[in-house]
């Protein structure tokens, strides 16, 4: 464990926030594994700050199994931290550090295990073992796209993948997908005395989000699934911005909402059905002026991840290595969803519990990467 916890402490230091640079990251897990005689390759963002890296370790020819983690974490400004969260601290059998449990410490014992996985893969017959670390997943799922495409070119794909995202080191095998949209409501500015020359932008913005909220009560009702917490498909209004004076009528008011659709339902949809009544309350709006609008924009989205009979060999293969009894299904995103859509199987297993991701003073237990360590090197046996 003392190589894990060493690691994680590397990993923690690299403040990589997303759409920030996660190169040093890259450089130094690169360097670590060419010191063990392995190689990697990058795939670069557009503009090339950040990277995806891709090594494997065994026959290059043949499938074998993808290990796969984002490098980036969210980040901590503002947050009541006791300690620096971009230095690992130790307090007991916790260890404290921004992206400890989400999710660098299954980066950690996955770079901790190389040792045993070459010694895995040495036999004629043996199965490869893939690493995968990408950027900018908590965006949306934004830099595995451009690995996946470039895997979908290789002769010989994993056959299957284990995203390390917070589980408690549960077997999930399915998740909710989620779409980020941004909204702008332009108006018309007028005297607040005489607002009937005026377009509000406020006032109309409400009547989109209250339009939301009234659909996301109608899923309450409409389809569930009690795998799920909640068991139903959810939508929130994160942002709301507009108006500068309470005697001016607002010309301009933006909102941001997230849909996150159950697997298999139709709930993703809603954006369009938004959309369909914004154009209804567009003529009164222009009644007072022709340049009054309503403009969408989709920010992120990616699939849900459903449990499907291509993911029966590697869940119970999973499920064996843990001793584990039935599967978990996940009401947070993963890019396990995107790798199964490139038809890699893939479920989601790694240590942490989410409940901590996210938040000031995030940790993850010993014993959880030290139960990671264990599942690593049995279902890389198997």
């Amino acid at each position: 464990m003392g190589t894990a916890i060493e690691l994680l402490s590397a990993l923690v230091a690299f403040p990589t926030l997303s759409r920030r640079s996660n190169l040093e990251l890259i450089d130094f897990v690169e360097s670590y594994l060419a010191d063990y005689g392995i190689g990697a390759r990058r795939v670069y963002s557009e503009d090339g700050s950040r990277a995806n890296l891709y090594a494997t370790i065994g026959p290059a020819d043949r499938g074998g199994i993808c290990l796969s983690g984002h490098s980036d974490v969210v980040p901590a400004d503002g947050q009541p931290w006791s300690s620096d969260p971009f230095t690992l601290l130790r307090r007991g059998d916790r260890l404290y550090g921004r992206g400890s449990a989400d999710m660098k410490g299954y980066l950690a014992c996955v770079l901790a295990m190389v040792p045993r996985f070459i010694e895995a893969t040495r036999a004629a017959d043996a199965r490869p073992v893939h690493i995968a670390i990408s950027y900018d997943e908590e965006i949306g799922c934004v830099g595995v796209r451009g690995l996946l495409d470039e895997l979908a070119l290789d002769g010989a794909r994993p056959t299957g993948c284990i995203i390390g995202e917070p589980t408690l080191m549960r077997i999930a095998t399915a998740h909710k997908g989620k779409s980020a949209w941004h909204c702008r409501v332009r108006g018309q500015a007028a005297h607040s005395s005489q607002n009937h020359l005026g377009v509000n932008a406020i006032e109309y913005a409400a009547e989109l989000m209250l339009f939301l909220r009234s659909q996301g009560r109608d899923w309450r009702h409409d389809c569930r699934d009690n795998r799920y917490d909640p068991p139903w498909s959810t939508v929130q209004v994160g942002t709301v911005h507009g108006g500068s004076a309470v005697n001016i009528v607002p010309d301009s008011c933006e909102f941001d909402f997230e849909i996150r659709p159950l697997p298999g339902t139709r709930h993703h949809l809603l954006a369009e059905a938004l959309g369909a009544y914004a154009k209804r309350l567009l003529p009164e709006m222009r009644t007072v002026s022709a340049a009054a609008d309503i403009l969408l924009e989709r920010r992120a989205e990616y699939p849900g991840l459903l449990d499907d009979g291509s993911l029966d060999a590697l869940k119970h293969s999973c499920a064996g290595a843990l001793g584990q009894e039935g599967f978990d299904s996940l009401s947070f995103g993963t890019e396990a969803g995107l790798f199964q859509q490139a038809g890699i199987p893939t479920v989601v297993c790694g240590p942490g519990s989410i409940n901590q991701a996210h938040k000031a003073d995030e940790y993850v237990d010993i014993e959880q990467l030290e139960q990671c360590r264990r599942f690593l090197g049995k279902i890389v046996a198997c």
